[in-house]
């Protein structure tokens, strides 16, 4: 008789950066509405308090959310854990969670982002191509003032 074999892990990705700025900057970039529409297309909306809903909603005045989910865990500014979830569908095995860690770093910040509980590896590499280009946006907007001139998912096929 031979032991059942253990569940494989969920896939995930992770992404790190290094953003010559402040942990305090960095995190109000991520949290603040205004600021991820400027840089990400889409405005985060929540309280950011452990519980809280939060939504990724569209900067066309349509109000609609391209993704939902629950603040899990922020400890402003190092570290915001949230589920991610489509609208309508947050099942248990649907939700993904999205963990962001703020880090001083020579001067600077790493930011390190680690998607859990992806559905396959597919969807693992399309989170890990979106974090990059979501993230490379948020590196300019940051050192610059101001985001690409075109964001890095313009006309992007995936």
């Amino acid at each position: 008789m031979t032991a059942p074999s253990a569940p494989s892990a969920a896939p995930a990705c992770a992404y790190t950066t290094y953003i010559q700025s402040t942990p305090e900057a960095v995190w109000r970039a991520l949290t603040d509405e205004e600021a991820t529409a400027a840089y990400w297309g889409h405005a985060n909306v929540s309280d950011w308090q452990p519980g809280s809903p939060w939504e990724h909603r569209r900067t066309d005045g349509s109000g609609i959310a391209d993704v939902v989910g629950t603040v899990v865990a922020a400890t402003p500014p190092r570290r915001l854990v949230s589920t991610w979830s489509d609208p309508g569908d947050e099942r248990p095995e649907t939700t993904s969670q999205v963990t962001l860690e703020i880090t001083p770093h020579s001067g600077g910040v790493r930011l390190t982002v680690t998607h859990e509980h992806l559905r396959d590896e597919e969807e693992s590499r399309k989170a890990a191509e979106g974090w990059s280009m979501v993230l490379s946006n948020l590196k300019t907007y940051l050192e610059t003032g101001r985001p690409m001139a075109v964001p890095p998912w313009a006309g992007h096929q995936s």
